[in-house]
């Protein structure tokens, strides 16, 4: 069964002694797509190369993340804009708010969310949301530009409801490994909110790999243990929630 893996850093130095190997052996797991999230003005060039290293398999999503929000002026935002002018760029991403650990001030990171919102709108592309104990503000700047969004809230944390009103927004929502942890209770509740048009699975890799994997390098392979509990809750099979949620991430990020 093919597997897409909607969210993915690959760039991560965690994968430095053996990236192209492991790439190499992802279609063999049967993961058929990948969309590698940049976060940073210097992950983009490198985003853009690993999507022309690997072009059937790699797709690109091209942003500034919340951690890196100080670096947000005009040439930034042209350098993101050169990028989603690249064929194998998808969305814009990963963008969002992060009040956990605050390393860009929150005035700073709300401009720099608001105006790549309004750069996806303009570029009629989805956006890879993160939002980390930032639920308030998070919401409040996609209502703002609710007329033009579309997108997913990657490795979603929040409440049942949180997840169907962005459904209502018409959003989707991603889960990672999380959702196999003992204490998964919310993520799960979740997962049982949202239809099955509008459910993604992810890895964030090399972040949150699933149980029995958890406290190790998370890759693109490990996706069926986060679909397979996801399946558990929703009341079908594996192959079905995978099915699913390839189906869903290849019209989201427009994949033929």
């Amino acid at each position: 069964m093919k597997r897409f893996d909607t969210h993915a850093h690959l760039l991560d130095e965690r994968f430095d002694a053996d990236r192209d190997a492991l790439i190499a052996r992802l279609p063999q797991a049967g993961v058929a797509g990948v969309l590698e999230c940049a976060c940073a003005l210097s992950d983009l060039p490198k985003m853009i190369a690993l999507t022309e290293r690997y072009p059937a398999l790699i797709l690109g999503a091209a942003g500034v993340h919340p951690h890196s929000a100080d670096e947000w002026d005009a040439s930034a935002k042209d350098a993101v804009e050169r990028a989603l002018a690249h064929p194998a760029v998808r969305a814009v991403g990963e963008i969002g708010l992060d009040y956990h650990y605050d390393f860009s001030p929150r005035d700073v990171q709300k401009r720099c969310f608001d105006e790549q919102l309004a750069i996806a709108g303009a570029h009629g592309m989805p956006v890879v949301i993160h939002d980390r104990e930032a639920h308030g503000d998070c919401m409040a700047l996609l209502h703002a530009h609710r007329a033009t969004l579309s997108g997913v809230m990657h490795c979603f944390s929040g409440s049942a409801e949180t997840a169907r009103e962005l459904v209502r927004m018409g959003m989707y929502v991603g889960f990672t490994g999380v959702v196999t942890f003992k204490n998964a209770r919310r993520a799960l509740e979740a997962v049982r909110a949202v239809p099955m048009d509008r459910l993604l699975v992810e890895t964030d890799c090399p972040y949150m790999a699933p149980v029995p994997y958890r406290g190790k390098r998370c890759d693109s392979s490990m996706l069926p243990m986060t679909a397979g509990r996801m399946a558990e809750e929703k009341g079908c099979t594996l192959e079905a929630m995978l099915r699913q949620t390839a189906e869903n991430a290849k019209r989201l990020f427009a994949v033929d």
